[in-house]
């Protein structure tokens, strides 16, 4: 692989986790999804209020959806670029993508896993295959009747990536579900390309699992709405933004990489700490102080015990530990968590200052308190910096600032 020089690559943001939830048609595709996400409110809210240079759209092996993507193409809207992915008015990149839910003999619950394709053919190829072994392929999220390591050789025959999705949280993931110790319990290390993190977790909490040391880290928005999209995102560096270079920054190969991820502090996360679902109270080992039962074990307390089980595991196996150099992690809080910023003062601050990313990560306060309430403006200061001081989520519920 040549080495480009870093002087040719450029910072691109990129969000690969978005759902469409109908089809122009009005057709459902994911059902707990926004009537309003549709492909081309996804593109436009992409391009010209979140300022997002890559998006992943995860329901383009539905024949309707794919369909659209060719209309816009024939109607001349975007066109397919030869290094793979859809560029979209000629300024932001879409990747066809498919969520599959995997559940096979070998995993104790279901799993949930990115597949991408490069091109509009692999893709509808890989519709008819998925097709054969799910029961609708209209919707999204769907069980494929194949095992993981078979899904992960099919995306590879069709020179696919393949990504296991918010990897921790505690309902439908590798280890939330899927497995008792060890993603290989159920997947090839080696036919993984990267590994999301999801909401209520980042790369501090994460890195301490030996077995991810081999992996990228992703953090994406699993956008439900298009105000959720780039809640959570990363800064790829490249030549250009296709995927075959995105592919080589997944694998930090010719100098390209993912030089930061951004999201959520994971205390503002659904499932950063156990909660009992009945009376709301943060629980321990698994038991309510009340003694209701239904706790909904936390990402947080799901990683320390897998630390401990993993490397009981590796020192058995003699294996030497040796920690991979990580990017930043930067604790992103969207407009919509901070205090007092709805939808007016939203509005304002993207009349003024064009896309959400300058205003969560660039503008000066000074200049901030010109268009907004200059508590509302220093509350963006302290979310970038963060100074904010949150109320953890769990049990289904997003954290809060306090």
């Amino acid at each position: 692989m040549k080495h480009v020089s870093s002087a040719l690559l450029k910072p691109y943001y990129m969000d690969l986790h978005i759902h469409i939830g109908r089809t122009k048609t009005g057709r459902p595709v994911k059902i707990t999804a926004s009537n309003q996400l549709t492909l081309t409110s996804i593109l436009e809210e992409s391009l010209f209020r979140k300022g997002l240079d890559v998006i992943g759209v995860i329901d383009a092996q539905s024949p309707e959806v794919l369909g659209e993507v060719i209309e816009l193409i024939d109607t001349g809207y975007a066109s397919e670029i030869p290094e793979g992915g859809v560029r979209y008015r000629e300024k932001i990149t879409l990747l066809l993508g498919s969520e599959l839910e995997i559940y096979d003999e070998n995993s104790y619950g279901p799993v949930h896993v990115l597949c991408f394709l490069p091109t509009i053919e692999q893709m509808k190829v890989f519709s008819d295959w998925c097709k054969e072994r799910m029961k609708n392929i209209h919707l999204s999220s769907q069980r494929i009747y194949v095992n993981g390591k078979e899904l992960q050789k099919k995306i590879r025959s069709l020179d696919g990536l393949f990504i296991p999705a918010h990897i921790f949280t505690p309902f439908k993931s590798l280890y939330g579900k899927g497995v008792k110790v060890s993603l290989e319990e159920i997947l090839d290390p080696q036919l993984i390309d990267g590994v999301e993190l999801g909401l209520s977790s980042d790369t501090l909490m994460a890195k301490e699992l030996m077995e991810l040391n081999q992996f990228t880290f992703l953090t994406n928005s699993d956008a439900h709405s298009t105000g959720k999209i780039a809640r959570e995102h990363q800064i790829v560096h490249m030549e250009v933004p296709t995927f075959r270079e995105i592919a080589k920054a997944l694998k930090a190969k010719g100098g390209r990489s993912i030089s930061k991820n951004i999201g959520l502090d994971p205390r503002l996360g659904k499932y950063y700490l156990s909660i009992c679902k009945v009376c709301g109270i943060p629980c321990e080992n698994g038991k309510c102080p009340i003694g209701h039962k239904g706790i909904i074990r936390g990402v947080s307390e799901r990683i320390v015990e897998l630390v401990r089980l993993q490397k009981e595991e590796w020192m058995k196996k003699g294996l030497e530990i040796v920690e991979r150099d990580r990017p930043a992690y930067i604790h992103q809080v969207p407009l919509e968590f901070i205090p007092g910023c709805g939808p007016k003062t939203r509005q304002k601050l993207l009349d003024n200052f064009q896309t959400e990313m300058k205003v969560i990560h660039e503008i000066p306060f000074n200049t901030l308190k010109q268009v907004i309430p200059e508590k509302i403006a220093e509350y963006i200061i302290r979310g970038r910096n963060g100074r904010l001081t949150i109320h953890e989520g769990g049990a289904g519920h997003y954290g809060k600032i306090k």
